[in-house]
């Protein structure tokens, strides 16, 4: 990083599993000002080549995210760093939340996906086949796995959501948080991306269409859970019964549609 000029503006990608995060930053690193470099607390994303870096002090690795960051090709101007933590990675490290709340300027962009369900059933299907991303230029086409959840399943991943979520919301300033939604992301990306450069305070930069979203499960919920059913009747009637709920699939990609290109390689989620 060149000393003469400002240092970037740090900002982080907060989300439950399975909520389009890695599409997110694909797209956000289109952008020649923006660098989003993966899952900081995951000793195994590719973005980051020190696989030991987790043995390192909580301020240390923020210190790497915001200050140290990996290079990315083409991208000598880089105003905007940023990483990404899914709600799981911080149970694994306790006092991370509190330190990365501290770090000046940060910026949050929330994940968040409509049905929670959805998002647990995506990351059970992940943990049964193995397959994490799926992309176009793939030819295996077989159907994702059925799977079963338990009620525990639900209830814990339910409420972590939700303390997940509200946790966020109340730590940081209005101001300094914006919150994405996985079926806005899915359906209106440049719409996305236009919030998120006037968040980040980037300059605008176009969608180019040359990276889809696309999901791996087009089954409806009832087709995919084994156990559907049963869920169903137990949460009926409760705060959590809206996710039993079976309507439309959303996904149409209508800034894809307009702009009339064909990527060949479009990451697709469970």
């Amino acid at each position: 990083m060149n000393s003469a000029t400002p240092p970037p503006q740090p900002f982080v990608i907060l989300a439950m599993p399975r909520t389009g995060t890695h599409y997110l930053e694909e797209l956000l690193n289109e952008h020649p000002n923006v660098s989003s470099n993966g899952e900081l607390l995951n000793r195994y994303d590719a973005n980051w080549a020190d696989s030991d870096r987790l043995v390192r002090s909580d301020q240390e690795l923020l210190k790497l995210a915001y200050q140290h960051y990996p290079p990315r090709a083409g991208k000598t101007n880089v105003a905007h760093v940023g990483c990404k933590i899914n709600e799981p990675q911080f149970h694994d490290r306790p006092g991370f939340f509190d330190e990365l709340t501290r770090w000046p300027g940060l910026k949050v962009i929330l994940v968040v996906r409509e049905n929670t369900l959805e998002s647990l059933r995506s990351l059970k299907q992940a943990r049964q086949s193995g397959q994490w991303l799926k992309f176009g230029s793939d030819s295996d086409s077989a159907l994702p796995p059925r799977v079963r959840l338990t009620v525990e399943d639900c209830e814990t991943y339910f409420k972590a959501a939700d303390d997940f979520h509200a946790r966020v919301a109340r730590t940081f300033a209005s101001t300094n948080m914006l919150t994405i939604d996985y079926e806005s992301l899915l359906e209106e990306p440049c719409a996305c991306l236009e919030k998120i450069w006037k968040f980040l305070g980037a300059a605008a930069h176009p969608f180019s269409g040359g990276t889809i979203l696309q999901r791996q499960e087009g089954r409806s919920l009832d087709q995919t859970l084994e156990n559907f059913h049963e869920l169903k009747r137990h949460f009926a009637g409760g705060q959590y019964a809206r996710f039993f709920e079976i309507g439309a699939m959303k996904g149409t990609n209508t800034c894809h549609e307009s702009a009339g290109r064909h990527p060949s390689i479009s990451p697709r989620l469970l």
